[in-house]
This record gives structure tokens, C-alpha cells and sequence, in this order.
């Protein structure tokens, strides 16, 4: 018995820490440091909860810059079954649905070139990737701009002000949340 004690003191002293001090710790600290994403970076129009502004959405109106496309089980940019299509490079049914996808965006924009940016007709691992490289997104203001009646200048302004840098530019490269940037759109027409 004299050996069991301090193990059964060492687990519940560590039990505490770890399963409770260390959790409730994390979560002051998210709560104090980072309160919009540690409460999930709520999107909220009108009083009413419209989603995330980390978690991609399913944008496919003209008027709006549309993601990347989403490989979720039974909606796309579903959260709670997050995962990509898991369809190896070598199959045809994945070469199918590039097919189909850049098809279906050279016929939804006329006015960008031929060559369809990849990120645009390939879903991430996730599923729920919230935000494009610059590229993808110029290659879309055409259709947005006639869409929305605006300029082309005027679209490509709101961009580049929704273009976010990465803190130094050798760890990662300039996206665009597309989220942001539709809700920015919606908010220009009303002003």
C-alpha cells in the first residue's frame, strides 16, 4: 500500500491540473487574448448568428466571389462532417469532377481567361477552407463587377482591401476570406 499512495496522489494531483487548472487556464487566456475566435468568429446579421468567418461558405449567386469547392458528406461546407473527397489523383472520377467544375465556371465567367485558377475546381482536405489566394479571386471579379453593376476598379479596390498579408512574407502567402469580402460587397450596395 505504501507504494500505491504517492501514484494514486501523483494521478489525482496531475488529474487536476491537466483535466481541470490547464483547460480552465487555456480558456481565460482565449477568452482575454483572441474573444471573436475563441467564440468561433461569429458572422452575425440583423441579430441573427449567419455562420462563421473561418468556416468557408456555400456562395453561388454571380454576385458573389464563390470558395473553393467543398467535398463535405451531405452540404457542402458542412463543419460536422469535415473531410475532403479522399479520390486519389489517379482517379477518373476525380479528373471528372475537374472536368465539370472548370466547365461550369468558364460558362459562369465569360469575361476571365481560360485558364481556371486549380484552387478554384479542387477542394481542400478540410472542406471548409474559408479563403483564396489573390489570383483566384481577380480571376472572378469580372463576373462579380457586371453582377453587382459596379466597376471593375471598384471590386478590385475592395479586394485588395480584404487581402490579407501574412506577418513576414516567407511563412505563408496573401489570402483573401472570401466570407469577408462578400459581406463587404452586401455592405457597399447599402451605403
Amino acid at each position: 500500500m505504501t507504494m500505491l499512495r504517492p501514484a494514486i496522489l501523483l494521478f489525482i494531483l496531475l488529474s487536476l491540473i491537466t483535466g481541470g487548472l490547464y483547460p480552465l487556464m487555456t480558456t481565460a487566456l482565449g477568452q482575454w487574448w483572441f474573444t471573436d475566435r475563441a467564440n468561433g468568429s461569429q458572422v452575425i446579421l440583423n441579430g441573427e448568428h449567419r455562420g462563421s468567418r473561418l468556416i468557408g461558405q456555400n456562395f453561388t449567386q454571380a454576385r458573389y466571389f464563390q470558395g473553393r469547392p467543398s467535398a463535405t458528406a451531405e452540404s457542402p461546407y458542412n463543419p460536422m462532417a469535415s473531410g475532403g473527397s479522399n479520390l486519389a489523383g489517379s482517379n477518373p472520377e476525380l479528373d471528372k469532377a475537374i472536368a465539370e467544375r472548370i466547365t461550369t465556371l468558364r460558362a459562369a465567367n465569360p469575361q476571365a481567361s481560360r485558364d481556371v485558377p486549380v484552387e478554384l475546381v479542387t477542394a481542400s482536405a478540410s472542406g471548409l477552407d474559408y479563403s483564396l489566394t489573390p489570383d483566384a479571386v481577380a480571376w472572378q471579379i469580372p463576373r462579380v463587377a457586371a453582377a453587382r453593376q459596379l466597376t471593375v476598379e471598384q471590386v478590385s479596390k475592395l479586394v485588395a482591401e480584404h487581402t490579407q498579408k501574412p506577418l513576414v512574407s516567407f511563412i505563408g502567402m496573401p489570402v483573401v476570406n472570401i466570407v469577408e469580402l462578400n459581406l463587404a460587397l452586401d455592405a457597399l450596395r447599402k451605403n
